[in-house]
């Protein structure tokens, strides 16, 4: 039996209530007839044919009865009277990278308009925070999550099947996954530049390459969002890997556009330094870059404190002279995954507080 409704609960509920329905018809055809019919799922125990003084066979309402119901003015009433859909309602959204920082906020504004969220990412116990995060907005039946190494197809597939196996499909796939090479010399080896490269670029071919099919068999519109940076476009000593990385990625974003249109957008974000709830920014390295501006800051303070004045620095390049924060980069996210940006594909959305040296050239 396939049920469907507007979301996974409305879903189930459909089911309960039709296999309800089916003990009800059992139980009655067996009035009478001598027929034990057992426990049926979901009614609890049925009580035997004994225990009914009169009887009579189960015998379906009339068509026009029925849909004399269905249409009850009542019935239409109270319909009407029910909130309208949020955005991203009926829509089934993959988050890569979704344990922490813009994934995190992806996932978290996702689950308040609508969406059914899959949780990924390679930090199993990040993924479940953010899903019960997320669980709390949307409700238990609405999120999920999974383990995902975007380096391995075979992970990537089995991540995918789990979104489907659970919500029946997927609409929306984005990545915010990405890593930043750094040593404490400076000196960026070839297995890092190799590494860089590897997760930043190809796994995200990989990740989108695994999830058309799915997109493909559906045979409806779907969107792909992945992650880009200012670093792209902007170019500077130190950070080779990772700024060459992204322009493949922005670049990347463009061939798949074409790839997989018309069924298909694929766009990115190219947000400037993202600083606040970074995995990219442990102490040791927002220290090293307090020291490279030479900005004062205090050993005590906390990871935090440190990382909103190195914000702050960054954020005195931009004409807004606003800090980047992960929920700036999941609004611009959302408004290209959704339904607001039909006719958007191919392009890379800037979140970067209006850098001037990232302005198009």
């Amino acid at each position: 039996m396939f049920t469907f409704g507007k979301n996974k609960t409305e879903s189930r509920l459909t089911g309960e209530f039709y296999t309800n329905a089916i003990g009800v018809m059992q139980g009655a055809g067996a009035l009478g007839a001598g027929i034990d019919c057992g426990d049926i799922p979901q009614a609890g125990p049925a009580a035997p044919a004994s225990a009914f003084k009169t009887y009579a066979n189960y015998v379906a309402l009339p068509a026009s009865e029925a849909f004399r119901i269905e249409y009850w003015k009542l019935e239409e009433a109270k319909i009407r009277r029910q909130p309208p859909e949020k955005e991203l309602s009926r829509r089934i959204m993959m988050v890569v990278g979704g344990g922490s920082g813009i994934g995190r906020e992806v996932a978290l504004l996702a689950a308040h308009r609508g969406a059914h969220i899959m949780v990924a990412d390679r930090d199993v116990k990040a993924a479940e925070a953010v899903c019960a995060e997320a669980r709390e907005i949307a409700g238990k039946e609405a999120v999920g999550c999974v383990k995902i190494d975007i380096r391995d197809r075979k992970t990537i597939r089995a991540a995918l099947d789990e979104a489907v196996r659970q919500f029946g499909g997927l609409d929306i796939l984005i990545n915010t996954a990405a890593i930043f090479p750094a040593s404490p010399d400076g000196v960026i080896t070839d297995v890092m530049w190799g590494m860089t490269l590897e997760i930043n670029v190809t796994a995200n071919f990989m990740l989108t390459d695994e999830a058309e099919p799915i997109f493909t068999a559906q045979g409806i519109d779907a969107s792909v969002v992945l992650t880009s940076s200012a670093n792209a476009v902007v170019a500077k000593r130190g950070t080779e890997a990772y700024d060459v990385s992204k322009a493949a990625l922005s670049h990347l974003v463009r061939e798949l556009a074409i790839t997989y249109a018309p069924r298909i957008r694929v766009n990115a974000i190219s947000p400037a330094t993202v600083v606040k709830g970074s995995t990219m920014f442990p102490r040791d390295r927002v220290i090293a870059s307090l020291k490279k501006y030479n900005l004062l800051y205090d050993e005590k303070s906390s990871d935090d404190e440190l990382r909103n004045e190195l914000a702050r620095f960054y954020a005195r390049r931009t004409l807004t002279g606003q800090p980047i924060d992960p929920r700036d980069c999941a609004q611009a996210i959302l408004f290209l995954a959704g339904p607001n940006t039909p006719c958007t594909t191919g392009h890379i959305f800037p979140v970067d507080g209006g850098l001037t040296e990232a302005f198009l050239r």
